[in-house]
């Protein structure tokens, strides 16, 4: 097979994007000089890299696999740029981070600090749910990834770094807010609002609640801190939600936070990546950094 570093950047793009025109867009080229590429591609292993179904681009097995490749390939070379200009002297190149939605209270600030240290660092940031966390860690997406509750069927470099107590909060003008301590059972008549199945402050929420053979009588699910907050502020019920989504306040925007006994419950951000996974000089630096922002 004779295909060039470039031609595999495009297939990754290919992957990446879904789409020719997307592909083409991200190596700078035209549309019909990214085909032209592709079919040189396909026609090199002798199988097709993609098919197109209703207009959307799906990768064949072949094309998956020869993606994963360009994948470790491309992050090799970054790797190997990074190495070079450490040697000489530069600290430049391309950091890509994947965090659970809850994280983005404060990763952006700790990436602030990050870049005004080092200025000639790119950064790509994907704020998602656990899942779609949880999916680019599966593939190998990214060089770091910040979440609460890291997923226990991979093998894992798993490093804590920070608490993430999670809190009761009810309305301000709710009366529970008078008071100055609760019990778990005097919950019981209350309407809860929680985060969506799947998501780590879910996890760990009903983890507690299994073991303290407390069940909350839920009426709404919600994917959004903001969601959940404006709901709760809207007298629609009570929450369990991460301090970091309050900003670290008693009060925000309408609610409270209830001086529950159990509560705050213990939770910790942990940044991971694949045993084995090869850091970059840029990821193993900002990975250290978060390790001593604590």
């Amino acid at each position: 097979m004779n295909i060039s570093f470039r031609q595999l950047r495009l297939v990754l793009a290919l992957a990446e994007t879904g789409s020719v025109s997307g592909a083409a867009r991200m190596m700078h080229v035209t549309q019909p000089t990214a085909s032209m590429q592709l079919k040189d591609v396909a026609d090199s292993i002798g199988l097709p890299i993609y098919e197109v179904v209703g207009r959307r681009v799906y990768m064949t097995e072949a094309g998956s696999e020869l993606a994963r490749t360009a994948r470790a390939v491309a992050t090799e070379w970054d790797g190997f740029e990074q190495r070079v200009d450490a040697l000489k002297g530069y600290t430049r190149g391309k950091l890509r981070v994947a965090l659970v939605s809850t994280a983005k209270y404060f990763v952006p600030r700790l990436l602030g600090s990050f870049c005004k240290r080092y200025p000639d660092i790119d950064v790509s940031l994907e704020v998602l749910n656990r899942d779609g966390v949880v999916a680019r860690l599966r593939n190998n997406l990214d060089d770091l990834y910040v979440m609460s509750v890291p997923p226990k069927d991979l093998d894992l470099v798993d490093e804590v770094f920070m608490a993430n107590p999670l809190v009761v909060i009810c309305a301000s003008a709710n009366p529970l807010a008078k008071q100055k301590s609760l019990s778990l059972a005097e919950l019981c008549g209350q309407r809860f609002i929680l985060r969506e199945e799947g998501s780590g402050t879910r996890m760990a929420v009903d983890h507690c609640f299994k073991n303290l053979k407390f069940r909350p009588d839920v009426r709404l699910e919600l994917g959004s801190n903001e969601a959940i907050k404006e709901s709760v502020a809207g007298g629609l019920g009570i929450s369990v939600i991460s301090s970091h989504a309050l900003h670290g306040n008693a009060k925000e925007h309408g609610v409270s936070v209830l001086n529950v006994a159990r509560f705050p419950l213990e939770s910790h951000w942990h940044v991971v990546h694949p045993k084995g996974k090869k850091l970059s000089p840029i990821a193993s630096i900002f990975k250290a950094h978060l390790l001593a922002s604590t």
